[in-house]
């Protein structure tokens, strides 16, 4: 069962010119899309993973979601033949000799269970590298699926599947990016190429949607990450990582999963403000510097506001940070929020920052509220 909502065309169609030498991005399409501001809720650090596909011949579906962007190799043969980084299928052919074409109707299929439910407002289907092997068109599909569903039960007849993306002609080596306008919450797509095909990486862009129930047996939580519902809504500076990192699960393994800003020259500072999973009595709070050493940041101060209009607060007054350390703070008194925002001093970086509480009546009542309006 599939509902139809459309999404504007791809930036890129066509061919890209076969490899020449040298950077194999040099000749990439890319473009600045602006819903890529959202967290990838089909990152594996969230538990995202492709669960199934009906061909996966030349590459395998997994690569799909790594992290990294895909690399080329051009003289990396196996035997079946180049050797792709992405998820690339056999060429598909007719019925007969009289009818050698595959059908208007013939696609190939993965299943990518998202990391964390959420409402999409953005998917980039990534060819790169893919230059005469990547799919005509492609569509994108959601559904909402309790629990843990196999691929049997996700392709089972009552699932209702919307359309995200509408089949749309796509460029090789490129990224082809879909803004999406649906208002639900979804927690497993279904990514189609036409007819066949390879597609190097896919990302999700959205928002998370948590499961209330889940987080009130949780009880006491971190209302800032981004599993629950958590959102980094800006910062000074994005020079090397996102500030998405600093709200990621567990903790960071390299420096690259932090978050960390260029060198400043002035007498300011930096910052992140974030958006808890709604408004809530934080009770205590963690800053960890892990794998930055000679780059962490000097001192941090942690303010929060209750309400979009409302006065910021400190909680944390500046306090000196040591690098490749986890800070533990308890707080005097505990601070109701829907925002919080941290500065560090002067620059640098934190690879987490967690707000530890629960959520006040209120905000459990708007989050629910939130869960039902969007078919969760």
């Amino acid at each position: 069962m599939t509902a139809q909502h459309h999404s504007p065309p791809a930036s890129f169609t066509g061919d890209a010119n076969p490899y020449g030498g040298g950077d194999p991005y040099a000749d990439y399409r890319t473009a600045d899309f602006p819903f890529t501001r959202f967290a990838d809720l089909a990152d594996r650090r969230l538990g995202a993973g492709v669960v199934a596909a009906n061909d996966e011949f030349f590459a395998q579906r997994e690569n799909l979601l790594v992290p990294e962007r895909a690399e080329f190799d051009p003289e990396h043969f196996g035997h079946k033949g180049k050797i792709m980084d992405g998820w690339e299928t056999r060429r598909r052919r007719g019925a007969s000799a009289e009818h050698p074409w595959p059908t208007a109707e013939d696609h190939d299929w993965a299943l990518v269970r998202l990391g964390a439910p959420g409402v999409i407002r953005g998917i980039i289907v990534d060819t790169a590298h893919f230059r005469g092997n990547y799919p005509q068109a492609v569509s994108v599909e959601g559904a909402c699926v309790p629990g843990s569903p196999s691929p049997e039960e996700l392709l089972a007849d009552d699932v209702k599947w919307t359309t995200l993306v509408p089949r749309t002609p796509v460029g090789g080596h490129a990224a082809n990016g879909f803004a999406v306008s649906v208002e639900q919450r979804f927690t497993h797509l279904r990514v189609n190429q036409h007819p066949d095909g390879g597609i190097a990486r896919l990302r999700v862009h959205g928002e998370v949607v948590p499961d209330p129930a889940w987080l009130a047996a949780l009880g006491t939580f971190d209302v800032v990450a981004l599993e629950n519902g958590g959102q980094a809504e800006d910062a000074s500076n994005l020079f090397y990582s996102p500030a998405t990192n600093t709200i990621q699960p567990g903790r960071a393994r390299v420096m690259h999963e932090c978050w960390e800003t260029r060198r400043r020259r002035d007498q300011g500072n930096d910052w992140i403000r974030y958006r808890l999973a709604a408004q809530a009595e934080i009770r205590a709070l963690e800053i960890d510097t892990a794998y930055l050493k000679g780059n962490a940041a000097g001192w941090a101060t942690v303010s929060v506001k209750d309400g979009e209009d409302g006065d910021w607060t400190e909680i944390l007054p500046r306090t000196r940070l040591q690098p490749d350390t986890d800070h533990r703070f308890l707080l005097p008194t505990p601070a109701v929020a829907t925002h919080a925002r941290i500065d560090i001093y002067p620059d640098g970086g934190i690879s987490r920052l967690r707000l530890f509480g629960s959520l006040t009546e209120e905000g459990a009542t708007r989050l629910h509220s939130r869960h039902q309006e969007l078919g969760g």
